[in-house]
């Protein structure tokens, strides 16, 4: 395909290309919604300029150094979950929004405080996933306590201390996930549920949820002793092929957290899709496959794009206006996704 020419971009900014030209070479005399538009019509049929038209329309706005910590650098949700955060910074037209990534080995608390602390001087905000523990929260509270605002991304961490949560109701996310499974069951039976670790505070309120849920809703069926997983895909598959055996009567399976991945390829070895309910959290490669396989029958998926476009729009805020004297939370609802969803995103 050939590159696209100055007459393409102006034709899709529906504009001339003289101005074109008036904005490449940072000109004066061109409005700034002209600029914006050009450059997000540069930005979608991949202009070579895009770059250099953002730079010169924001070389006049204050920079926003964010700090972005995730699990896992080589799943595949944290590596989009990154790209999103990156795509929100480049659309965004009030700040500089600069994007430091950081991706932790383990799921130790101490390795988050450890990340959270480095970043400490280098950054204007921090946005971050993982566990709630004290050595976290004594983190969060020296960097606020040196200006730095720190939000809790998916699993809420340091309440009182953290700036703001960004994620969906995780109570809510477990009774949804209850009531899927009270609906779409076969037939009454045993319910297994699967969480990363008690210190997840997500996973814990997912699994409250969960479980109120069949208390309240749908006391016919039978909640097995909920199984932690460490968020691992071996010890999830070793589990759930332990579970569909010793249980012909299991009618229902939630993965809370992260390892979805093993129950996906067990309930696919076992040929147990019919059967079992398989709900499990964030639209992935793997849950879109399971979801045309028919192995997976729901995805309850976080709006990354909301979270990350809110995320910069607070840190935007506080750099103006300064931290919130009582720390907040943001719900956002969760997406759903079924066999019969537009997988396009």
């Amino acid at each position: 395909m050939a590159r696209p020419t100055i007459s393409d971009l102006a034709q899709a900014a529906r504009v001339s290309t003289a101005t074109v030209d008036r904005v490449l070479n940072g000109r004066p005399n061109v409005r700034e919604e002209t600029v914006r538009r050009v450059h997000q019509a540069a930005e979608e049929i991949g202009y070579h300029a895009a770059n250099v038209i953002r730079q010169r329309m924001l070389s006049d706005r204050p920079e926003l150094r964010l700090g972005v910590v995730l699990q896992k650098p080589r799943h595949q949700f944290y590596q989009e979950a990154l790209a999103t955060f990156e795509r929100q910074a480049r659309a965004n037209t009030e700040s500089r929004v600069q994007i430091l990534p950081r991706f932790l080995e383990t799921t130790q608390a101490s390795e988050l405080a450890e990340v959270l602390l480095s970043l400490k001087g280098r950054v204007d905000a921090i946005a971050a996933t993982g566990q709630d523990h004290h050595l976290v929260t004594q983190a969060v509270q020296v960097l606020r306590d040196a200006g730095t605002p720190v939000f809790s991304l998916l699993s809420d961490f340091a309440q009182g201390v953290r700036e703001s949560y960004f994620g969906m109701n995780n109570l809510k996310v477990g009774r949804i996930a209850g009531w899927f499974i009270s609906k779409l069951a076969v037939q009454q039976g045993k319910v297994g549920l699967f969480i990363g670790g008690s210190r997840f505070h997500g996973h814990e309120l997912r699994e409250t949820g969960f479980r109120s849920f069949f208390r309240d809703e749908a006391a016919g069926f039978q909640l097995l002793d909920t199984q932690i997983n460490l968020e691992t895909r071996q010890l999830t598959y070793e589990a759930t092929i332990n579970l569909l055996t010793r249980h012909p009567d299991l009618a229902g399976l939630y993965v809370a957290g992260g390892g979805m991945e093993g129950a996906i390829q067990a309930v696919r070895e076992m040929q147990a899709g019919h059967r079992v309910v398989l709900i499990v959290n964030e639209l992935t490669p793997d849950s879109q496959a399971g979801l045309q396989d028919g192995v997976l029958s729901i995805v309850l998926a976080t709006p990354m794009r909301d979270v990350a476009g809110q995320v910069i729009g607070l840190a935007q805020s506080i750099q103006t206006n300064g931290m919130a004297p009582v720390p907040g939370q943001r719900f956002l609802p969760c997406e759903v996704w079924t066999p019969e969803s537009d997988m396009m995103r």
